[in-house]
Parts: C-alpha cells; sequence; structure tokens
C-alpha cells in the first residue's frame, strides 16, 4: 500500500515537493493548506484545506489517516504551525522533516533594519509622513491602521477587504514570482520611501529587495520567528531523498 505523506504547504517548496512525489507510486501525499489564501496555486496531489486543532487536532489527523511521514515545507513565518508539527510528530514518533527557505543576507548597498513583529515595524516607521510598501499578508496589514499618517501601497495574493481604514492607500493583487525589473517601476511610480517586508527567502520575492537596493531605499524587515530544532534540509530534492531513506511504516 502506498504510504500517506503530509505536506504543510502555502509555499513553492510544497508545490515544488508535491509535483516530484506526484508519480511515486509506493508514495501518497497530500498537501494541507492554513486557509488563509483564498485562491492557493494549483496542486497535483489531494489537498485539505483548513486548521487542525492545535497539536491534539493534528495528532487525530496524523493517526486517522495514518500518516506515515510529515514535511513542513511552511512559509518561514508560520512558526505556530511548525511547532505544532514538531509536537505531534514526536508524540506519536512520526518522522518530520522541515524543508525551509535561507534568509536573505544583506549585501553591499543594502539598508536593512530588522525589527520584531508588526509592532516593530510601525514603531521604526516614526512620526514623519511616508510612502510605504508593505509587501505582507493581507491579515498583518491590517495593522497599519495605526499610523494612518503614512501613504500605503499594499501588494498581496488576495485582495485586502475590507480596505484599510486610512486615508491613503493603494493596491496590487499580485502572485509572485516578481522581477527586479517590475519591482523598480512599482516602486518609483508609486514614489515608495520606505518598505516593510517579510525576510521570506528564495528568489520569487527578492525582486523588490534588489528594487530598493538599486533606489537606496530602507527596508524594515519583520525577523524571522524561532521554529523547533528538527531536522531540516533546504531543496525538494533533498526532501525526496529523505524520504527515500526513511523507514516508514506502511499505511
Amino acid at each position: 500500500m502506498p504510504r500517506h505523506i503530509l505536506i504543510l504547504g502555502g509555499t513553492g517548496e510544497a508545490r515544488r515537493l508535491a509535483a516530484r512525489l506526484a508519480g511515486e507510486k509506493n508514495l501518497h501525499p497530500i498537501v494541507s493548506f492554513a486557509g488563509r489564501t483564498e485562491n492557493p496555486a494549483q496542486m497535483p496531489v489531494p489537498v485539505r484545506v483548513g486548521g487542525f486543532g492545535g497539536i491534539e487536532g493534528l495528532r487525530a489527523y496524523l493517526a486517522a489517516e495514518r500518516i506515515a511521514a510529515v514535511i513542513d515545507a511552511t512559509h518561514p513565518y508560520a512558526a505556530q504551525m511548525s511547532r505544532h508539527a514538531a509536537a505531534a510528530c514526536a508524540s506519536l514518533g512520526v518522522p518530520l522533516l522541515a524543508l525551509r527557505r535561507q534568509p536573505w543576507t544583506p549585501v553591499a548597498g543594502d539598508r536593512w533594519r530588522e525589527v520584531d513583529g508588526v509592532a516593530g515595524a510601525l514603531a521604526a516607521l516614526g512620526e514623519t509622513p511616508r510612502r510605504v510598501f508593505l509587501a505582507l499578508g493581507r491579515n498583518e496589514v491590517r495593522a497599519f491602521e495605526a499610523a494612518p499618517r503614512h501613504a500605503y501601497l499594499v501588494r498581496s495574493v488576495d485582495p485586502v477587504e475590507p480596505p484599510l481604514a486610512v486615508p491613503h492607500a493603494d493596491y496590487v493583487v499580485a502572485r509572485g514570482p516578481f522581477t527586479v525589473e517590475g519591482d523598480l517601476d512599482l516602486l518609483r511610480d508609486h514614489r515608495i520611501e520606505i518598505i516593510v517586508a517579510k525576510n521570506s527567502g528564495g528568489p520569487a520575492t527578492y525582486g523588490k529587495m534588489e528594487a530598493a537596493r538599486a533606489l537606496g531605499l530602507e527596508v524594515i524587515l519583520l525577523r524571522r520567528p524561532d521554529v523547533p530544532d528538527v531536522p531540516a534540509v533546504e531543496t525538494v530534492e533533498e526532501a525526496a531523498h529523505w524520504l527515500d531513506r526513511t523507514n516508514l511504516s506502511d499505511s
């Protein structure tokens, strides 16, 4: 019988891993989405959407579905899901691997400032009105209503509904990857003075970082949260090889 593999998704890595495993006759991969994105990217394998109900809910799901292994390919900022996965898998003895992107690191010309969370970003923007590019999820941008003195450009995968309760906000609904040329045009057209973003890592959204460097703009980066210390790899191929090497129970 094929072994059931749960991929905790929401990233390009999860999509590529699902495609890599879709043709494996001895595996039955399932991708789980948290449900925060209205229209997630299409997957070549079965998909489930929604939370598990904490650690106990995830434990129950793993047992009921006879999951042989879990690959945590969530976004680097989805730390709570990663913690729940580590706890649930440890309690059941289910093998767990994290597929993690490395963070971006600054190079010559970058003007980065790391802060703790959205509250830190709000404080870093200061009191002087500025033109701000918010490259964050639609749930996080809502906090910037607390600083209505700034003019915002919001880019998100799904529309921000209702719009922010601030005097000046423009919206771009788009899914990466984004190019440096496109992001240069975006920042210039909106006369952006500062960027607020997550250090997501990977090439898909790095264009804005290169564009900021070229324009001499400051970037406020939300510091990555701590994640569990579990076996981890950086590439889809490494994750597939881990599955080959791991002794998976029958599902």
